[in-house]
């Protein structure tokens, strides 16, 4: 007869994993808003920056992919002010990655 099989140190093993996962996630998003100067903008700018990106049509989101993959090439300075641009109209993504002087954004 088979041993029957201790399933809580896997199961253990895995919940660990996840929660370093999820850490080193917030770790490089994190890093990620401060490389392309987002850690300039106010925690309410950035959340409704991000708010419409969510909910950005599929060419606009396309759009930005192809900005964010120049950017992660070396071309970041470039892709970051060129963001807004190919789309016509200022959005809040592209819009917020250089905010006027008199924005300084609360950190």
């Amino acid at each position: 007869m088979r041993k029957p099989r201790d399933f809580d140190p896997e199961l253990q093993a895995l919940t660990d994993k996840a929660k370093t996962l999820k850490t080193k996630k917030q770790g490089q998003l994190g890093e990620l808003v401060v490389a392309t100067g987002a850690d300039t903008l106010s925690i309410e700018q950035l959340a409704g920056a991000l708010i419409e990106a969510a909910a950005a049509d599929t060419a606009r989101k396309e759009a930005w992919r192809k900005s964010g993959a120049a950017f992660f090439r070396g071309k970041g300075a470039r892709a970051r002010k060129g963001a807004g641009r190919n789309e016509g109209s200022a959005s809040a993504i592209g819009a917020g990655a250089e905010p006027p002087a008199s924005e300084t954004g609360a950190a």
